[in-house]
């Protein structure tokens, strides 16, 4: 299901916000996550292209071009991982990244899960806004990390 959001405020200045991954710049959300994320560092394109084709992508716009971006992992049923968000710099300030947030949660495909996740360094304030709070039992999550890239 594609969908457009449209928000008064924001319509005025020209943004919306789509789940249409053929509007996606894919070569500016790959250079963003490679040279300029903290949690993406170093991804391969191909991984990308691959990450993008088997998640729910949300597209941020004005006009055409791409300022702001996020992925969910999901079953649509149970479990909904949101990752690699960000908005670029010259949009920042005006509300986008809360706006996108409320798009997530509202997306018809997402109703009704159960547990969803997320990480961050340094966005607990933003995600806090939607009900997000520490793991309420971390004893019980393990992972498996390898990073693209060695440091």
């Amino acid at each position: 299901m594609k969908v457009i959001m449209n928000d008064d405020a924001f319509a005025k200045k020209r943004y919306h916000i789509s789940n249409d991954v053929d509007l996606l710049d894919v070569d500016a959300i790959h250079k963003y996550l490679d040279q300029r994320s903290y949690w993406a560092k170093g991804i391969p394109r191909e991984k990308l292209d691959k990450a993008i084709a088997n998640s729910l992508c949300f597209g941020v716009f004005k006009v055409t071009a791409q300022a702001g971006f996020a992925r969910v992992v999901t079953d649509k049923a149970t479990f909904a991982y949101i990752c690699d968000v960000f908005i670029l710099e010259d949009h920042r300030g005006v509300g986008l990244s809360k706006w996108l947030m409320q798009t997530i949660r509202a997306h018809p495909d997402l109703q009704g899960i159960r547990r969803w996740s997320l990480a961050t360094a340094d966005a607990h304030g933003l995600y806090k806004q939607f009900g997000f709070t520490a793991i309420s039992k971390p004893e019980l999550w393990m992972e498996v990390f390898t990073p693209y890239i060695s440091q």
